[in-house]
């Protein structure tokens, strides 16, 4: 199996950022704005959603706060 270093989702994309965050206080701020989510009923593929609606924007922000 060959490795890649290519993001495929969201949590994985939310992980290799924390990741490279931690340890250096570093700092990750988000932010929602009309941000809807698809919540599956189980992990089945024909899983049937509810949805929820949040408000706000959605802003992922992040800066290294280590040595200036």
């Amino acid at each position: 199996m060959s490795e890649s270093s290519e993001t495929r989702t969201w949590p994985e994309l939310a992980i290799g950022l924390y990741d490279k965050l931690t340890g250096r206080n570093a700092e990750i701020i988000y932010e929602f704005d009309k941000m809807e989510i698809h919540i599956p009923s189980s992990t089945a593929a024909n899983a049937e959603h509810a949805v929820w609606k949040l408000q706000g924007t959605v802003k992922i922000r992040t800066r290294d706060l280590g040595d200036k």
